[in-house]
């Protein structure tokens, strides 16, 4: 890299965690309501430390290198020539993903196919979740081990690799958290979801909430909590479509962290019912 461009890049990364970083002048009203607070909540938000990690799992690349708010990562790479089958030679029209269409023999996995390609659905974050769950199915029947156990060996390997990536898949975009964070990871961003965020009113909700799950009497009421956790959950996922078709990543960075907190409280509850 010249110098030029490391200045370039430097100024870039700057402008960025300003951008991105809270207003330390910034005083927030602890009296006032928050966009987000659930109804069951009192109005009194409890007294908190703002430093205090609500849920304390660090957030670590895939090195386990300590990431912080967004890293740019290279985009993913799609081979200009077309694909061959490995059994048959044959050239497909787009690079087959499970199988080949001249002589159906089970394709090794090509991850240039990204999740949205698998399922044969548009590039998007508000999808149709009931047509993908009936996608899902489909694959899964092409995919069972009763319906390859006649196929070689090499197929059968290749077979539970598939399954396993249709899995993965299924449950990426099947939720509406996981799927924000694998749409911005397609534009290039990757996402420290585990980074804490400094709205004190949100935190000092959530504290509230999750002492309101371990005090609940019956499964009745850890049910009408994670009624409104839900809902909170499809307000945030409709701000996070708008800031991602307005290009917005900041905002939409900052949604994927608020909606992490209430997924994890609706967790929680799902353990104790």
């Amino acid at each position: 890299m010249t110098r030029p461009q490391l200045r370039n890049l430097l100024s870039s990364t700057a402008i960025l965690r300003r951008t991105l970083s809270p207003n330390p002048n910034h005083q927030f009203d602890f009296a006032a309501k928050s966009p987000y607070r659930p109804s069951f909540l009192s109005s009194s938000p409890p007294t908190f430390s703002e430093n205090h990690r609500l849920f304390p799992t660090p957030g670590l690349d895939f090195l386990g290198r300590r990431i912080s708010g967004i890293n740019f990562i290279s985009s993913q790479s799609t081979s200009d020539v077309l694909a061959k089958c490995w059994n048959c030679n044959e050239k497909a029209e787009a690079a087959p993903f499970l199988v080949c269409q001249s002589c159906r023999c089970i394709q090794p996995m090509d991850h240039s196919v990204d999740y949205f390609q698998i399922f044969g659905l548009e590039k998007k974050y508000d999808i149709e979740v009931h047509n993908l769950e009936r996608k899902y199915k489909d694959w899964q029947k092409q995919l069972h081990p009763d319906l390859v156990h006649s196929k070689s060996e090499k197929e059968r390997e290749y077979a539970a690799e598939q399954s396993a990536r249709v899995i993965d898949a299924y449950r990426t975009l099947s939720k509406p958290l996981s799927r924000a964070i694998y749409v911005l990871k397609l534009e290039g961003l990757n996402v420290d979801e585990e980074e804490t965020i400094s709205e004190p009113d949100l935190l000092a909700e959530i504290m509230e909430i999750r002492e309101s799950v371990e005090e609940a009497a019956d499964s009745q009421a850890l049910n009408k909590i994670r009624s409104e956790m839900q809902k909170e959950l499809k307000h945030l996922s409709s701000l996070f479509t708008n800031a991602y078709h307005g290009r917005n990543f900041g905002e939409a960075v900052n949604t994927i962290r608020r909606m992490r907190y209430y997924e994890r409280v609706i967790e929680e509850i799902v353990r104790k019912l």
